[in-house]
């Protein structure tokens, strides 16, 4: 398996919310529900020594999904092909029939999330993979103007940009070993 990662260059992110936006569009979600992926903005210090970056947070296509192990239904599984994590949601019990929403509290991401449809099934980023398998990029990665992310597997990520996947913003449990590497925004007042 040549598992797919994202690469994340948090020096480039402004911010801007276009992969969000795009992604909303693009799967014609509503503007208040699910977001496949977010952008959250990291504030520290006190003036003048001030930081500001962004993390992009989609799924990881984690090695040791949480997700899946916790799905009561079996809805969640693990490509053997690619390693992306997908959501079959004919076998989704649903937000109100799925007891206490398991998926989405163990994802440390959030990834997994409920539209606010009544008995809304669970959806995830799933790196556009109607698009990636016509060749196409994923539309946060074609959406993004400042070039902040990247999708290809994980071991081409890691020749092209190291193996880092510390940055501010970015928590993840190191025992699910996510599917991402990142060029963080140095804190020069930490």
């Amino acid at each position: 398996m040549s598992q797919v990662g994202i690469y994340f260059n948090q020096t480039r992110c402004t911010g801007c919310h276009t992969c969000r936006v795009a992604c909303k569009d693009w799967y014609d979600l509503q503007v208040e529900g699910v977001n496949r992926i977010r952008v959250t903005a990291i504030e520290k210090g006190t003036y003048p020594h001030l930081f500001l970056a962004f993390i992009a947070i989609p799924c990881y296509q984690c090695a040791k999904p949480a997700c899946v192990a916790a799905c009561p239904a079996g809805a969640i599984s693990k490509r053997a092909s690619d390693g992306i994590v997908v959501v079959d949601r004919d076998r989704c019990l649903g937000r109100e029939k799925c007891e206490k929403t398991p998926c989405l509290k163990a994802c440390r991401s959030r990834a997994p999330q409920f539209g606010p449809e009544h008995n809304a099934k669970m959806q995830k980023c799933d790196f556009c993979l109607d698009r990636l398998v016509l060749g196409e990029q994923p539309i946060c990665v074609e959406a993004c103007p400042m070039y902040a992310l990247e999708i290809g597997t994980l071991t081409e990520l890691q020749k092209k940009h190291g193996s880092n996947q510390e940055a501010p913003g970015f928590r993840h449990p190191k025992t699910m070993k996510p599917a991402v590497v990142i060029t963080a925004k140095p804190d020069i007042y930490s």
